[in-house]
């Protein structure tokens, strides 16, 4: 018997190591150099990452048909770690196959809420709303591959909370310091979140030890965090208490380390703490590559503005089920996944990330079992589950209930969105349910979302131009130097984007800049740290640190602002480079840095390429470099200056799987230091620089020339514009000679005006038009387009100007009042006295203008005197005009204008029924609405 059981023991070392063997060589085009051994450790000599050992696990599992214990994908550092597991899953499992995924709880088939707690003020008021209503209604579910899990109600977690907060404050806790969380996804991490809130303290969420070979970095980083906020209190779990005390030992603040279950113990109720909308909520320490962290301070205004902003876009609502895996140190777990499913009163399934990772094919079943509708992950969980989950552990697989995922907290890669679509279609995973997203931190997580109805849009744009002039010109279908972009949408409900030149100038719509944004969401600066947030502001404007550019209202994220290399005069980007230098046999996929250091000389950057390699033969290495090199070259069209072959562990990534671009150029300089350059190459380079340079003046000087030239041409004729106004005889003269001048501003800034559906307009007979108003231009586009005279509808404020209101007069001007609703009524029948008269109106339906795209939800005074004269509406879209001319600016750009005229709708009333005219008033602004829309480019703000 002995001898039969150290047998199998041989044979499974033996299947063991030939695994691992034929992996790596899979993974680095070559067998490991040395042999692969019981204690050789699997990150640093064997160069297995999170994603190869994502796929060792799975292979395990499929060879010895058994099931590795969760823990084992953090804890395994070696393959004899690996071998205990292997055993230890034997004697529970029996090596019997994986079981199918068991049946949904009947208990979590919840009637769906009528209401939502849209009175709350703070996370707080949220909870407690939900505990008073519903107490015994399932938040979480928390997931088990073989049970049902455990479950956790909102009253449980209220009271948990409550015990937690005194016990807090029973240890000397005082409202505004700051506790952290160190505590694994799981009930206690829940509710020590809101005990912390009940205490009145200010939740830090940092992120637990991954591995134990990771904890001298851990410790050093966290350290900072600790340092920064200044935390007196540490919850952690009885696992984590050694790390625990490392902290504190460095931590001059850090006063006290506790478990959930000492802090449970108290037997009294938290004493009651007054918490206002503007207070902190929790501090979201963003993953920076240098050692001074940045804590965004979140307020509880802030996080409702942006649930309710994310929510009213994705139709967020009680009948969801959210499946998340994401971490809950990070805001897209945190926020967008938990606090968001809290808001709504949707169910949430909460895994472990280490249970995705360890097996993928886990999320995927769990939007199965839980008929999930929303789930979130960044894109490398989408490429995890395209390339780690093979074709049987997919069978029988639903994912028919899933209607959106959101990708979003890295950029995402248009392969990827294509892939996921294709091979999960058959799933039952729809056309339009992949969700592309823009968020950060700064700003509660979410910025931009698109239509969830119109589906993933791929932007397929020239590379050269984009890197030589920033403009994101569209590719021609036989184009072959292309770089695609996928859209993110708009900005959310009440907030704003805008893209500016560096000197914080708005950009026409394809032309890269800085994104900036601002909004209800927006953080109020860095905890502690004043020079950061300096920086981060703009005016009333914050800045992302992220390059974008806009088309047809759409936002396109194209890099990092501190990423972006700029060599010869031309823009590069490091991520194209990384994945395809990734994709080449003998590199580590996702381990590859491009980045670019200053040369004094010449005055530009230059390009270095560091990618990790098990490679260690000298003829070996010199391929794969000149690869590397000519892969390099093939895309921006000139070479890198150098290749740098790393070890693997050299590149350093930030705990969301980021490359920590700096950090690497940092080692670069303190390992290698730079190549001495030959003079020839300098001359070269020097050459090289001068004409891209040289054009990038000569577009500068052009926009600020033609911006210069556009104001005085402006101010020109509008003087002439104000004194034929003022006297010429007739309101028909004054009209032409409005309309000419338009024309010949037109003509002298050679900008085209495109019109079509003139031929619809009546020739004698009033009508009532409404347009869109994207830009004060409007007025003199309409001027200039229309063939007969109208009267435009202006706010009453412009009467407050004497000169400017008796030309105004003289053009028959209606004045309506925006601010005082009872003078509503009044303004509409002074528009149906005007309509009487035989004139036509101009409304801009919107009644104001804004600077971000976006159609506006319509005011009724134009459709309800239609419906009321029975007077046919006629729909006119503008585009252009708010590219060249944003908001308040007078700093202009070139470009083209489209008018596009609809046909006339008629109202269907005779002016004499009053019970008609409000349904006929909707119906007009309704199908108004829709013809602009399509032709305007611009996104839909009302729903």
């Amino acid at each position: 018997m002995p001898n039969s059981r150290q047998g199998c023991d041989q044979n499974n070392i033996r299947v063991l190591l030939q695994l691992i063997s034929d992996l790596c060589a899979e993974l680095h085009s070559q067998p490991p150099t040395e042999p692969v051994t019981l204690d050789s450790i699997l990150e640093r000599d064997l160069a297995l990452d999170s994603l190869s050992r994502a796929e060792l696990f799975s292979r395990i599992e499929q060879r010895f048909q058994t099931r590795l214990p969760e823990q084992t994908f953090a804890d395994a550092e070696t393959p004899r770690d690996l071998l205990r597991a292997i055993a230890s899953a034997e004697a529970r499992a029996g090596m019997a196959p994986p079981r199918p995924a068991p049946a949904v709880d009947a208990r979590l088939q919840q009637d769906p809420l009528a209401a939502a707690p849209t009175s709350a003020t703070t996370l707080l008021d949220v909870l407690a709303w939900h505990a008073e209503r519903h107490p015994e209604r399932i938040h979480i579910q928390f997931y088990s591959d073989d049970e049902a899990g455990e479950t956790l109600t909102y009253g449980q977690l209220w009271q948990a909370a409550r015990r937690i907060a005194a016990g807090l404050q029973h240890r000397g806790l005082t409202p505004g310091k700051s506790v952290i969380l160190m505590l694994p996804t799981g009930p206690e991490y829940f509710c020590s979140f809101f005990g912390v809130l009940l205490s009145g303290a200010i939740a830090v969420p940092i992120y637990p030890p991954a591995r134990r070979s990771q904890l001298e970095d851990h410790v050093r980083r966290q350290t900072d965090i600790l340092n920064n906020c200044q935390a007196s209190m540490l919850i952690t779990a009885e696992e984590s208490r050694t790390l625990a005390r490392l902290l504190q030992a460095q931590v001059a603040s850090l006063r006290q380390v506790v478990t959930v279950a000492s802090l449970q113990q108290a037997d009294t109720a938290p004493l009651p703490i007054e918490l206002r909308a503007d207070d902190i909520a929790f501090l979201q320490y963003t993953s920076g590559s240098t050692g001074n962290p940045k804590g965004v301070i979140l307020s509880h205004r802030n996080l409702l503005s942006n649930i309710r902003a994310f929510g009213r876009i994705m139709g967020a609502s009680s009948r969801d089920v959210f499946v998340s895996w994401l971490p809950l140190y990070h805001d897209m777990g945190l926020i967008g996944a938990w606090l968001g499913s809290l808001y709504y009163g949707a169910l949430l399934v909460s895994m472990s990330p280490l249970a995705f990772l360890g097996r993928p094919q886990r999320w995927l079943w769990a939007i199965h079992r839980y008929g999930g509708t929303l789930s979130a992950a960044p894109n490398f969980a989408y490429e995890l589950c395209l390339g780690k989950i093979p074709n049987d552990a997919l069978q029988q697989l639903d994912l028919s209930s899933w209607r959106l995922a959101l990708n979003g907290a890295e950029a995402v890669s248009p392969h990827t969105v294509r892939a996921f679509r294709q091979r999960f279609e058959p799933f039952g995973f729809g056309a339009h349910t992949m969700y592309p997203v823009y968020g950060l931190a700064e700003n509660s997580v979410g910025l931009a979302f698109p239509d969830p109805q119109s589906g993933p849009i791929i932007d397929r744009i020239r590379r050269d131009t984009l890197m030589r002039e920033g403009r994101a010109l569209p590719a021609d279908s036989a184009t072959e130097l292309v770089q695609e972009f996928v859209c993110c949408g708009h900005a959310l409900p009440g907030h704003e984007i805008r893209i500016v030149d560096d000197a914080g100038r708005e950009l026409p719509d394809r032309t890269q800049g800085h994104l900036q944004f601002k909004g209800p969401s927006a953080t109020s600066g860095y905890y502690r740290n004043a020079v950061k947030t300096r920086e981060l502001f703009c005016g009333d404007w914050l800045e992302s640190g992220d390059l974008a550019y806009r088309a047809d209202g759409e936002i396109y994220v194209t890099g990092r602002t501190k990423d972006l290399i700029i060599r010869s005069g031309r823009n590069i980007y490091p991520v194209e480079l990384e994945n395809a230098v990734g994709e080449m046999s003998g590199v580590r996929k996702g381990r590859v840095a491009a980045f670019g250091l200053p040369d004094k000389d010449s005055g530009t950057e230059r390009l270095l390429i560091m990618a990790e390699t098990r490679v260690t033969e000298p003829a070996a290495r010199e391929k794969l470099q000149q690869r590397i090199l000519e892969t390099v070259t093939r895309i921006l069209g000139e070479p890198p200056d150098e290749v740098i072959l790393a070890a693997p562990g050299c590149i350093l990534k930030t705990s969301s799987g980021k490359v920590r671009r700096a950090a690497c150029s940092e080692l670069y300089l303190q390992g290698a230091g730079q190549s001495p350059a030959q003079w020839l190459q300098l001359w070269r380079l020097l050459l090289s620089s001068v004409r891209p340079q040289l054009q990038r003046l000569r577009r500068r000087l052009q926009n600020h020339l033609f911006a210069g030239y556009g104001v005085a041409l402006f101010c020109t004729l509008g003087i002439v514009a104000l004194l034929s106004t003022l006297l010429l005889p007739s309101f028909a003269q004054r009209w032409r000679s409005l309309s000419r001048l338009a024309k010949l501003w037109a003509r002298l800034t050679a900008t085209p005006l495109h019109i079509s559906g003139l031929e619809r307009l009546p020739a004698t007979s009033p009508c009532i038009y409404v347009a869109n108003h994207a830009s004060y231009l409007d007025v003199f586009v309409l001027t200039a387009a229309l063939p007969h005279p109208v009267s435009f509808i202006a706010k009453q404020e412009l009467q407050a100007n004497r000169l400017l209101r008796r030309a105004l007069d003289r053009l028959q001007t209606q004045y309506v009042n925006r601010q005082a609703q009872e003078r509503s009524l009044a303004d509409v029948q002074q528009a149906i006295n005007a309509i009487g008269e035989g004139r036509s109106l101009l409304f801009f339906a919107e009644g104001t203008l804004q600077n971000s795209p976006g159609l506006m939800p319509f005011k009724m005074g134009a459709f309800i005197t239609a419906a009321a004269t029975g007077i046919p509406v006629i729909p006119i879209a503008i585009h252009g005009t708010r590219s060249i001319l944003r908001g308040s600016s007078w700093y202009a750009y070139h470009g083209a204008i489209t008018l596009t005229i609809g046909d006339p709708l008629d109202p269907g009333t005779s002016g004499q029924n009053d019970s008609q005219t409000w349904p006929a008033a909707l119906r007009l602004r309704d199908q108004c609405r829709a013809h602009i829309l399509q032709h305007c480019r611009e996104p839909d703000l009302y729903r």
